[in-house]
């Protein structure tokens, strides 16, 4: 750990990211702290908001405040092409690829080096704090999986792929007219492979990532909020506050805003229930849009205080193993999901997480999410012999084959 540590911003898409990201990011660097803001969402608009040009590098907007629109082609060509080559030559069969593949990128492979990025700025160390404005929600759980997604391919096809091309790569042009990747890109896969593990460990300590949730008082948006922290939980990512934004205060004389302000706090209200355990901040309705420094000053004044608003993360999101009897119990943290406290299979009535192994792994389902956690060794030979809804919780028992 080098001190420096990493904010995800979050949220359905129009309700204020990127305005409250900046606010923090202009408050930590008026603190006297180095700090980067960085957008990893393509349709980026920090530019528009700090009203300068970008350019997609790296702009100094004020002492100690620096920020940067991810580009991910940019960044591909420019720091990690042997990345992309060696996933082409893999893919290709080719000992190498031609010149303008360099300028190529692999299909889906946009959000890698978008998190390699931000995963070498932080180990440089340079900044106190790194902001990352990410995409609507939906986006940002596919960026946040990505690492774990990728390792796992790369852990269960690269050790046998390996193997088989050693062997056959000599006779793999006579017999079978293909040309099987060389050494080079199978190590260059190796080292890809230690990259994203190293990324989920910063990814996932809550004491460099934490992840903050924007919303607004509205249906949609907090029936997404709720799964948003679900499946956040899921993957092993610690949510440190909720932001409620658009709050509408009190309107003397304004019926229909006032009634506005009623709707609103049903929805508040569902919200501040659901995050019992996490620290909420409301921000009040501006009547003109925040644009520009001084409106985010504005917006700073209604942010907690420095200790507050920058500290850890705390809860358990992820996955823990507890020794029970001759087995052991696997706990992943589904806050909202309701207990049931029977030993059914989760997901058997009521549509609920799904539960199933898969080979050597296990895999959960959770609405439109599914995660694949390779089990310990010591957990591979035994049997699923109960799963249980707790609070907050999903829990596994395992024991050994026939137990009981």
């Amino acid at each position: 750990m080098n001190g420096s540590t990493i904010m995800i911003f979050t949220g359905k898409g129009g309700v204020g990211k990127t305005s409250l990201i900046s606010a923090h990011a202009l408050t930590s660097a008026r603190m006297g702290d180095r700090t980067l803001l960085v957008s990893a969402d393509m349709a980026h608009n920090l530019g528009d908001i700090f009203e300068v040009e970008t350019g997609g590098r790296l702009t100094r907007i004020e002492e100690n405040l620096d920020i940067l629109e991810l580009d991910p082609l940019r960044i591909m060509q420019e720091e990690f092409p042997q990345v992309n080559r060696a996933v082409l030559e893999m893919l290709s069969g080719k000992k190498s690829v031609p010149d303008a593949a360099g300028r190529f990128m692999v299909p889906g492979f946009e959000d890698l080096f978008s998190l390699l990025k931000i995963k070498k700025i932080y180990e440089e160390g340079t900044y106190r704090r790194i902001f990352v404005d990410c995409a609507p929600s939906g986006e940002t759980l596919s960026l946040l999986r990505l690492p774990e997604m990728l390792s796992w391919y790369i852990e269960k096809f690269f050790p046998v792929g390996k193997a088989m091309t050693r062997i056959l790569r000599p006779v793999s042009g006579t017999l079978f007219k293909v040309q099987l990747p060389d050494g080079g890109a199978m190590d260059e896969f190796s080292d890809l492979f230690k990259e994203l593990n190293a990324l989920q460990g910063i990814l996932r300590d809550p004491a460099v990532t934490g992840v903050r949730i924007v919303c607004i008082p509205e249906k949609m948006v907090v029936e997404e909020t709720k799964r948003t922290y679900m499946y956040l939980n899921l993957y092993g990512y610690h949510v440190g506050r909720v932001f409620i934004n658009r709050v509408i205060g009190e309107q003397q004389g304004n019926a229909f805003m006032a009634r506005w302000r009623e709707i609103q706090r049903e929805y508040i209200d569902e919200l501040e229930r659901v995050f019992s355990q996490i620290p909420i901040t409301k921000i009040r309705w501006h009547e003109t849009e925040i644009c520009g420094r001084q409106a985010l000053m504005e917006l700073c004044a209604e942010l907690p205080g420095p200790d507050e608003l920058f500290a850890a993360a705390d809860g358990d999101a992820g996955e823990t193993y507890e020794a029970e009897g001759d087995g052991y119990r696997l706990r992943v943290a589904l806050p909202g999901l309701a207990a049931d406290g029977s030993g059914a299979s989760a997901g058997e009535d009521d549509g609920g997480p799904e539960v199933a192994r898969f080979g050597r792994d296990l895999d959960i389902r959770a609405g439109n999410c599914l995660r694949r956690i390779p089990l310990p060794d010591v957990l591979r030979q035994m049997d699923i012999k109960e799963v249980r809804r707790e609070k907050d919780a999903l829990t596994v028992l395992f024991l050994p084959a026939g137990a009981q």
